[in-house]
């Protein structure tokens, strides 16, 4: 508590060194604290973190003092000193650091030696007290290896007995006169002994003792004895007089004459008092909650003894006439709870306030005696006696039966009927149409009591529109002839199920006309769909070659057309649909259209590049694809496609194809000659086609493609797909030297943003995988960070590569080195440096300050790039 707290005064001196030689003003200012913050990384007692606190700490350099009268940062020293210590005295020992790069804290776990007599009068500013002596008395112990995980444990011990208690939450326990608990028998650490000087020869360390030679002339009092712990966090030292010192030596001394006043011990006024009004309040609590849990008890077994009472007599007697019907619901709930509510038999009448024939498994009989205890204690109701039976329930249950005999009967005849009709077998005489689709779903059924909800709607098929009979070439709309007998039966059954249904149910006689309407509308999709079907086969007849979507030899001496490859694919799909699926591809963007967006507004340029061309064996083809790129077609088929879709020849964009020299002439034929065979050409050609092969054909366009433009909107889409965030690429830890071919080739397939991507670690034949979620800012060493976390390979063993290319720089970033989402990288493991926990890491290796610069928003230029080349251009 606040009041038991005691104050620490010191003075924080500052020293200006070769100016003024003058104390600050700041060193006369005394300040209080309740307890001293000591460091122990680096430490292993309390006697090395108190000379560490109280050290001359040099101001220099960037951190100079500002001396209030040179007015200008000079050098100076700092230190702080002691002019008074309390009676207790509170030391927080720094177990934890922050890791500035993840922002948490980390705990130290080195064991840390401290005394169980402290001798503070050296400590002093003015050490005129110099047997300012102090006992050990509390410890505070984290068990854990979190700040913001563990458990806080007390080690506290008693001033009249010298005992030790541990306080774990509500569990207390005793721990002897050591403050981490007495040797037990089966230790294998021999128990520390103490002769009647003072001299201790062995050290407790937290759960068991271990041998010490260390002898402190600091310590006026011999009692030497030393603790370590690996989790302390806070000491809480007594101060001692030497009647307490010379008390403590005949304790553990072993004497039988320590005369302990336990009356004088007494605790302090305001503390006594608090605990008077605890023990008072928990007293009446206690009494308070022993009354309500007699009542309780006393209530339970009472309500016993009412269950085994009405259950004893709720029998009924064959001689008794007279009995009670009551809900088995209500019965069983009132059993089982403690407060039952009120009796309630709605649950079991019917709509005519009686009992219904069909509740009677779910209610009981009642004799009159145990009907009139619950009745008169629970009230409620209604009163249902043994004469309570409705008879309109009965009667109609009875001709529900019979209903359901008849129907039964009548639907098993008439399925013969129904067979018939269905293969084309109708009697003469009146006859009407249903739909063949609900006839046979009505003959797959089983046979039913009663009509069902697939009964309606025997004609619902059948009905246009406009309330006519639809024509059977519509949709849907076949339908089958039944005799008049079998139609009756099926209206009955549907207006049975839907009285208010009455246009699902039409009458249509086996004479009506099919609606004049729907007919006329009919022959008019028939002859589009005709005259569509023949343009489609016409147009297959044209580009017989083009429509199979396979690339054909090319010569320089032809002229050929360019055309986007997206619009191609989507004309392959649409002429090649035929039957049901005809009319479900809609046609492709115009064509005119589609050829204007491909020139550029500024320059009426080519907006796009044709795909790559081919030359093997002398005979020139050009790749293929159905996305990207401008395919070449001949220039037939083009003038085919202006007049098929109505563009003008002008439209049109023109290609040829050249040489980077004269080697065009060597070929042999025309665009009108079969392509160029190897087995159809002499020994003259061969070398013509060898020389062919040398020379890379090009493709020239009119007109011309636009490479600023190209440019430009290239560039706009790698900044697009730099600036990410949060996106998953593929990293592979690769067993050995080098990746497969399929891990190398990975990353050149293209990237779809909306696929989902698995984000479990997957097993290979060749090594582990694994989606680490990165955006475009995350630097190459964060990124081996997650590498590191993830496979447990160090960094510095780290090689990590994308394709063939090494990824190297730390403070690159993943936009720096081209990494894209979806990406596939592989990493192996060289085992150079030895392996160590990621948390070593990431508190022992300091943090480089200087972070990588964003850049322009919208450009290239991040950090790493726009420095290179700075460097690039002064160098030049």
């Amino acid at each position: 508590m606040p009041k038991l707290l005691c104050k620490i005064c010191f003075v924080e001196l500052y020293h200006m060194l070769h100016v003024c030689g003058k104390d600050s003003e700041a060193s006369s200012k005394m300040e209080d604290f309740y307890e001293l913050e000591l460091n122990i990384k680096g430490f292993n007692n309390l006697d090395e973190s108190l000379d560490d606190y109280l050290s001359l700490e040099e101001l220099r350099g960037e951190n100079q003092y500002f001396c209030e009268s040179c007015f200008m940062r000079v050098d100076a020293t700092r230190c702080i000193k002691l002019r008074s210590l309390p009676a207790v005295l509170n030391f927080q020992l720094k177990r934890y650091v922050f890791l500035p790069k993840t922002t948490t804290k980390k705990k130290i776990t080195s064991a840390f030696n401290f005394p169980r007599r402290l001798n503070m009068g050296k400590r002093l500013w003015d050490p005129s007290e110099s047997g300012l002596m102090y006992d050990l008395s509390a410890i505070l112990i984290h068990k854990g290896t979190a700040v913001n995980s563990g458990h806080y444990v007390a080690h506290i011990k008693d001033e009249s007995s010298g005992q030790w208690w541990e306080f774990d939450d509500e569990h207390v326990s005793k721990l002897g006169y050591h403050p981490f608990g007495e040797v037990t028998s089966n230790s294998s650490a021999p128990k520390p002994k103490l002769d009647c000087s003072g001299q201790v020869e062995t050290v407790a360390n937290g759960n068991h003792l271990k041998t010490d030679q260390t002898t402190d002339s600091d310590f006026s009092n011999p009692i030497h004895e030393i603790f370590s712990s690996t989790d302390a966090y806070m000491l809480m030292y007594n101060r001692v007089t030497d009647k307490e010192t010379g008390r403590y030596l005949n304790r553990k001394c072993g004497a039988n004459d320590i005369d302990i006043d336990v009356k004088n011990c007494s605790l302090p006024p305001h503390l006594s008092s608090e605990i008077q009004e605890l023990n008072a309040s928990y007293a009446h609590a206690c009494e308070d909650y022993q009354h309500r849990k007699d009542r309780q008890v006393a209530y339970i077994t009472e309500r016993r003894q009412e269950v085994k009472s009405v259950l004893s007599e709720a029998p009924v007697d064959p001689l008794e006439d007279s009995y009670f019907w009551v809900s088995t619901e209500w019965l069983r709930q009132w059993a089982d709870n403690i407060t039952p509510l009120c009796l309630d038999n709605s649950l079991i009448q019917c709509i005519h306030g009686k009992v219904p024939i069909s509740m009677v498994t779910s209610m009981k009989r009642l004799s009159n005696t145990a009907w009139q205890k619950l009745l008169s204690k629970y009230g409620g109701g209604p009163t249902l006696s043994g004469d309570d039976y409705c008879i309109d329930c009965i009667k109609d249950r009875a001709k529900n039966a019979v209903c359901a005999n008849d129907y039964r009967d009548r639907r098993a005849s008439l399925r013969q009927v129904a067979d018939a009709a269905l293969a084309g077998d109708c009697p003469d005489g009146a006859s009407y149409y249903v739909s063949k689709t609900w006839l046979v779903q009505w003959l797959r059924r089983k046979n039913a009591d009663s009509p069902c909800d697939a009964d309606a709607g025997p004609t619902a098929s059948l009905r246009c529109p406009h309330g006519n009979l639809l024509p059977e070439q519509a949709p849907g709309a076949k339908r089958v002839v039944v005799p008049e007998n079998l139609w009756l039966f099926f209206f009955e059954s549907a207006s049975t199920v839907r009285p208010d249904d009455i246009l699902n149910s039409s009458v249509f006689p086996a004479d009506s006309e099919p609606c004049e309407i729907c007919s006329r509308e009919l022959t008019e999709v028939a002859c589009m769909e005709d005259s569509l079907r023949e343009a489609k086969l016409k147009q297959r007849q044209n580009h017989e070659k083009l429509i199979l979507g396979k690339s054909f030899a090319l010569y320089p001496d032809c002229k050929y057309f360019l055309v986007p490859s997206s619009w191609l694919v989507q004309w392959r799909t649409y002429v090649t649909a035929t039957g049901k699926n005809m009319s479900s591809f809609a046609e492709p963007q115009n064509l005119e259209v589609t050829m204007n967006s491909l020139i550029c507004e500024k320059h009426s340029q080519l907006l796009e590049r044709p795909l790559e061309l081919v030359c093997k064996r002398g005979v020139i083809t050009q790749k293929v694809s159905s996305t990207d790129g401008l395919t070449l077609i001949p220039e037939s088929d083009w003038m085919l496609f202006c007049e098929e879709w109505n563009v003008l020849e002008g439209k049109g964009i023109s290609a040829e194809i050249a040489f980077s020299s004269s080697t065009a002439n060597k070929l042999v034929g025309s665009c009108e000659e079969s392509p160029i065979v190897e087995e159809d050409l002499s020994r003259s050609i061969e070398d013509a086609n060898d020389e062919l092969e040398a020379k890379r054909p090009y493709i020239i366009t009119h007109p011309e493609v636009c490479e600023d433009c190209i440019g430009e909107r290239k560039s706009c889409e790698l900044i697009r797909k730099l600036n990410y965030c949060d996106e998953n690429i593929c990293v592979y830890l690769v067993r050995g030297k080098d990746a497969p071919r399929s891990i190398k080739e990975a990353s050149l397939n293209i990237f779809e943003p909306d696929r989902r991507t698995s984000k479990r670690s997957r097993k290979t034949s060749f090594g582990n995988s694994v989606n680490l979620k990165v955006s475009g800012s995350t630097s190459i060493y964060q990124l081996k960070m997650m590498i590191w976390e993830a496979f447990g390979v160090v960094k510095e063993n780290q090689k990590l590569h994308k394709g063939t290319v090494e990824i190297e720089g730390d403070s690159a970033t993943l936009a720096d080195r081209s990494i894209f989402p979806g990406d596939v990288l592989w990493v192996t493991d060289t085992e150079i440096h030895e392996n160590r926990d990621i948390a070593d890491e990431l508190s022992e290796q300091k943090i480089d300050s200087q972070q990588a610069e964003e850049g322009f928003r919208g450009t290239l230029l991040t950090s790493d790039v726009s420095v290179q080349a700075f460097q690039d251009t002064s160098s030049g």
